[in-house]
């Protein structure tokens, strides 16, 4: 069965703020045959990239970094918010649109030399995603590629992820 996952996004006008149309990946998640059809196409470029490890940030990116880890069989490091994770961490501010944002990571999780995929649902500004791979990099790790379900056209994710590899699932706009 061919799934087209464009069908599976729902579009939110005006959330979580005026102006703002929020691609939610929840009816992805829901479906079977939508999850499978995106966690294989992630694994298959996990693959292609030689990921010997996954990591996402919470939390959407552990829904889809797992069953991506299990597919490649290998193991999956989280990416959390302050105050989420129990042993010594390393961490990284990075900017939010209002503000500043702070991830971590056990400092064991990744071991020097390591091939990491990083997975997380949307690329928009890139953020998140930078941290993630700065934090994968303070730990010895290579960003072996970022994988996403949907990118945002015309926003600048892709432009601050410049110099590693990006795969997206889908691009769609950000309007």
């Amino acid at each position: 069965m061919s799934v087209n996952l464009e069908d599976y996004v729902a579009s939110i006008p005006d959330f979580p703020k005026e102006g703002v149309l929020f691609r939610d990946v929840t009816p992805i998640i829901e479906n079977y045959e939508a999850m499978k059809t995106a966690v294989d196409q992630l694994a298959a470029y996990g693959r292609s990239v030689k990921a010997d490890l996954v990591a996402g940030p919470e939390s959407r990116g552990f829904i889809f970094g797992v069953p991506t880890a299990m597919e490649l069989k290998v193991g999956f490091s989280v990416i959390r918010k302050p105050g989420k994770l129990p042993r010594p961490t390393v961490s990284k501010e990075y900017a939010l649109e209002y503000g500043t944002g702070v991830l971590h990571m056990h400092k064991d999780s990744v071991k020097p030399g390591q091939r990491v995929l990083i997975v997380d649902d949307l690329l928009a500004t890139g953020g998140t995603a930078k941290a993630a791979a700065e934090l994968v990099e303070e730990l010895g790790g290579i960003v072996a590629g970022f994988a996403f379900i949907i990118e945002l056209e015309g926003l600048p994710g892709r432009q601050v992820l410049e110099g590693y590899d990006v795969f997206s699932l889908l691009v769609m706009s950000d309007s």
